[in-house]
């Protein structure tokens, strides 16, 4: 089988995972082409893994006529410019959440992406964990009958510096993102309301930079079902990361990931492991397979599972958890359509 070439775009953190997972694990992909603005990073990068074109400029990875796809792991404010550019190019893409801030600017993208012809594929890597992924089957075989309600616990281990909250879109956009994306797929309905509340409890500098530290958001679906996502930019202990459903016939449960599963009894009660402390520990599996789910999808031409219109809709359900914290109040989804050319049917486009 004629191996999928790829073009990399950002050899940071996430650049150098799925290049790692492309070379170690996906004997039908290669990575013949990587660009970063820190041309040493990408040369290191290209140099471990025998990549033969490294450029300082993104457009020498989309304009390379041997290129089949294009993954761009770049920073946020970049994502729709690159998608427009690959897709008219007639690369297919995967593009790191989220694809934009702004929701016209990622329906231009979108439009592109569908004018062109091309796949584009969002990195929502949760879908893949394989602890969801027995949920969200089970919910899907009935296990649990109608969804009810859904609990969703997500804290980081550690805040990030503030210099990266003043630029990453606020806690809704950047972190709760991925909570909006695994509520809409557990559920298997779209979120309608949104409620939150939220305050600076962990670090005064999160505040003075304009964003939360800490929220507790309720969500109404379309189906009827309620749901709760409670976050933390510290948790103690580590990354804690849950999940329950509950519904019409049970409820099924998952918890955190350790890196061992041994229980010690003693006098003085009994100890266990602390949940992992690092998202790359806990999610590294997941990383790598939504990246082989993408190779596979161009090499055979089948559709992906996480498209445009998810990176849409999770955007519009944060806008909207951002509108009511600053109204106080439950805040619709299609608040944030209104008065633009979006709504929630032209969401579903791309």
């Amino acid at each position: 089988m004629k191996k999928t070439k790829i073009g990399v775009i950002g050899t940071g953190r996430i650049g150098k995972v799925h290049t790692e997972t492309i070379a170690e694990s996906i004997p039908e992909a290669e990575v013949i082409a990587i660009a970063d603005i820190n041309i040493s990073t990408a040369q290191k990068l290209a140099d471990r893994f025998l990549i033969r074109s490294v450029s300082g400029n993104y457009r020498d990875v989309i304009t390379n006529p041997e290129v089949d796809a294009v993954l761009i792991c770049s920073p946020t404010n970049t994502h729709a410019q690159y998608i427009i550019e690959a897709a008219k190019a007639g690369k297919h893409i995967f593009c790191e959440k989220p694809i934009d801030l702004d929701l016209d600017t990622i329906q231009n993208a979108l439009d592109a992406v569908e004018e062109y012809g091309v796949k584009l594929m969002v990195g929502f890597n949760r879908r893949y964990d394989s602890n969801f992924k027995k949920i969200k089957q089970m919910v899907i075989e009935g296990k649990i009958g109608e969804p009810h309600i859904l609990k969703i616990t997500s804290r980081d281990p550690a805040p990030p510096p503030p210099d990266y909250i003043a630029v990453s879109g606020g806690m809704f956009l950047d972190m709760t993102i991925h909570d909006f994306d695994m509520a809409r797929f557990i559920v298997g309905s779209e979120v309608t309301e949104v409620f939150a509340v939220a305050g600076v409890r962990i670090d005064e500098r999160i505040g003075l930079a304009g964003d939360v530290d800490t929220a507790v958001i309720t969500l109404k679906f379309e189906n009827g079902a309620l749901g709760v996502i409670d976050n933390s930019r510290q948790a103690v202990y580590g990354y804690d990361q849950r999940l329950e459903i509950f519904g019409s016939e049970g409820m099924v449960k998952v918890d955190n990931n350790a890196p061992d599963n041994h229980d010690y009894y003693s006098r003085d009660g009994v100890h266990s492991s602390l949940p992992l402390n690092f998202f790359m520990d806990r999610y590294i599996e997941a990383y790598a397979s939504e990246i082989k789910e993408f190779c596979r999808a161009v090499a055979e031409d089948r559709p992906v599972s996480v498209g445009g219109k998810d990176g849409l809709l999770s955007v519009a359900i944060g806008l909207a958890a951002k509108k009511s914290l600053a109204a106080k109040r439950p805040v619709k989804v299609s608040e944030v359509f209104n008065g633009t050319s979006h709504d929630v049917n032209a969401a579903h486009r791309g």
